[in-house]
């Protein structure tokens, strides 16, 4: 099953301290156009980056997949290249095992970082990200161990055992 869902609304107040109104009005990533590869991610709230600031951007958006998929996202191609603002990290890997994990809800969070030399102001229900999901191979014979569950977010796979 492949699917995006809102986060929960006690996970929205903790994260965007929004209302019940906002947590129903904002939408869901979807194509543009039948043709396109990637959903939008939009803005929940009208924001704005200074030059040389980061922002880490709530999407209230999680996403589920299916085992041999990842969801990579990217900045939309018009704000790098009309507006200098790029994803700090190039391109964001959502492993399925993020979603619902023991500790995590699954929730994506887009951070952009302003490069130009002017603030950019954006209104809410913009697109500031695209999310594609594709496939991904594994090498033959891996030993994936049962102990090796997700239990966190970013950086959680990265963390020594205890």
């Amino acid at each position: 099953m492949r699917r995006f869902e809102k986060i929960s609304y006690e996970q929205f107040k903790k994260d965007i301290h929004g209302s019940d109104t906002l947590y129903q009005a904002y939408a869901l990533p979807t194509r543009a156009t039948k043709c396109s590869a990637a959903y939008d991610f939009k803005t929940i709230q009208a924001l704005e980056i200074l030059p040389g600031e980061t922002k880490n951007i709530p999407t209230g958006v999680k996403a589920q997949m299916n085992d041999d998929e990842v969801l990579m996202v990217v900045v939309r191609s018009s704000m790098g290249f009309h507006y200098n603002i790029r994803l700090v990290n190039q391109v964001g890997i959502i492993d399925g095992d993020y979603y619902n994990n023991s500790d995590n809800e699954g929730h994506i969070w887009i951070k952009l970082q302003n490069e130009g030399t002017i603030p950019f102001r954006i209104e809410a229900g913009v697109g500031i990200a695209q999310g594609m999901f594709t496939k991904f191979l594994t090498v033959d014979h891996e030993e994936c161990q049962e102990k090796n569950i997700r239990t966190g977010g970013f950086g959680s796979t990265n963390k020594e055992e205890k």
